[in-house]
């Protein structure tokens, strides 16, 4: 546990934009669950390179070297990120074109007569990419549900729906929808029986928890970097074996090693500049905050994250009882802080989604409503297409304060 207190003031000055105002009226972001605002760390490695050495990588001249030094550097930072080493990983746009860069190349042997497993939990961009792939092969698709009253996943089904031809298991770590953490461990070792290859969309977690691709056993694993505190970027780990069986989708004079092998195109060398800045700002938390000053980068990291979480923590149990005390609100996920990220989705009797995220905005609170790309919990939810709910999502740079802010204001929109 941290052995240094948590500071809001002082985590807030981290994050710039949580300085400015609207007409004389603070920004209240509670946006989190579709992308973070940005650590000063990140802006200023993004900015170094984009000022002081803009250039491809490959050349024999100063800052062609020092572009080639600073991808470096942010492989081993994301290698610290995910526990792994720093051939793992690889850089791209973002989640969902990496999947589906990927998800050729991992349904290249797959043959009718095989069948994957995909969850009614993901995000569509875990969902998609395979599902497309398996259709293409003649592949049978199996769902694994999620219960509607404790909002986990039906693991009983795990023995039913992987066999010996399963080839392929994707799920989710937290749902971006729900906010349940998952047990993402059981699944992984259910495939494991089968030699089926194992996917973890990790996208809402990173924010939120450390993950240990080594402990998780999956041999894929994805996040966005503007998720925790980074830019626009996808990161991927690929388990080294894994990445060697693949036959790598590009040019052909293009590097044959990991972690380029696999990598499509030439990268956001600033978004991986970026990356790292946002890593080396949890690993700051672990320092200042969690007791770490004189520990390894992983475990700094950790110790950031458990500062990180024992605050979120607090925001997440006011904001439920302040939900609670509402009427007419339907909460959809756990109760419990424990069971889930920061994330909050729910829907009030009487009025649309729409018009309480327009109500918050006209305060300067900036919440989501809508569906949010998870297609099949909308679905198996029976939430409307064209309004869906209203999604609350809080980061470690949120306060007390500002649950109570906005319980106030709900309090005010659902009894008007």
């Amino acid at each position: 546990m941290p052995t240094h207190s948590w500071d809001e003031h002082q985590v807030r000055l981290y994050f710039p934009a949580l300085a400015l105002q609207d007409d004389g009226q603070p920004r209240l972001y509670a946006d989190a669950p579709g992308g973070t605002q940005m650590a000063k760390r990140a802006i200023d490695c993004m900015t170094d390179l984009m000022v002081n050495f803009c250039a491809n990588d490959g050349g024999v001249f100063r800052t062609s070297d020092q572009t080639v030094k600073a991808m470096a550097a942010a492989h081993d930072a994301a290698a610290v990120f995910y526990n792994c080493d720093s051939d793992e990983v690889l850089y791209g746009l973002n989640t969902t074109s990496v999947l589906f860069h990927f998800a050729s190349m991992i349904a290249r042997d797959w043959h009718a007569g095989d069948n994957i497993v995909l969850t009614r939990m993901d995000h569509d961009a875990n969902v998609a990419p395979w599902l497309l792939a398996a259709e293409s092969k003649g592949v049978e698709i199996r769902w694994l549900e999620f219960d509607l009253n404790t909002y986990h996943y039906q693991y009983a089904q795990l023995p039913r729906l992987i066999d010996r031809n399963t080839k392929f298991v994707a799920c989710n770590y937290a749902s971006n929808f729900l906010g349940t953490i998952n047990n993402v461990s059981e699944i992984i070792q259910a495939a494991k029986t089968v030699n089926a290859l194992t996917m973890v969309d990790a996208v809402q977690a990173t924010a939120h928890l450390a993950i240990d691709v080594k402990a998780l056993g999956c041999d894929l694993l994805a996040s966005s970097p503007y998720k925790y505190f980074g830019p626009h970027a996808g990161l991927l780990y690929v388990k080294r074996d894994l990445a060697d069986r693949l036959t790598p989708l590009k040019v052909r004079p293009s590097p044959h090693e990991m972690p380029y092998k696999h990598a499509p195109g030439t990268p956001s060398f600033e978004a991986q500049a970026g990356c790292r800045g946002a890593i080396e700002h949890l690993i700051e938390l672990g320092k200042r905050f969690g007791g770490a000053e004189h520990a390894s980068a992983r475990d700094q990291l950790i110790a950031g994250f458990e500062a990180s979480i024992a605050h979120e923590s607090k925001l997440s149990q006011r904001f439920l009882d302040r939900l609670r005390d509402l009427p007419n609100v339907t909460l959809y996920g756990s109760q419990r802080p424990s069971d889930r990220v920061p994330t909050f989705s729910f829907e009030v009797k009487g009025h649309s989604s729409t018009s309480i995220a327009k109500a918050l905005a006209a305060q300067n609170i900036f919440v989501w409503c809508g569906s949010f790309y998870a297609y099949e919990i909308a679905k198996t939810l029976g939430i409307d297409k064209t309004d869906g709910v209203v999604r609350i999502g809080f980061a470690h740079y949120n306060t007390l304060s500002e649950v109570e802010k906005i319980g106030d204001a709900l309090e005010h929109i659902v009894k008007s």
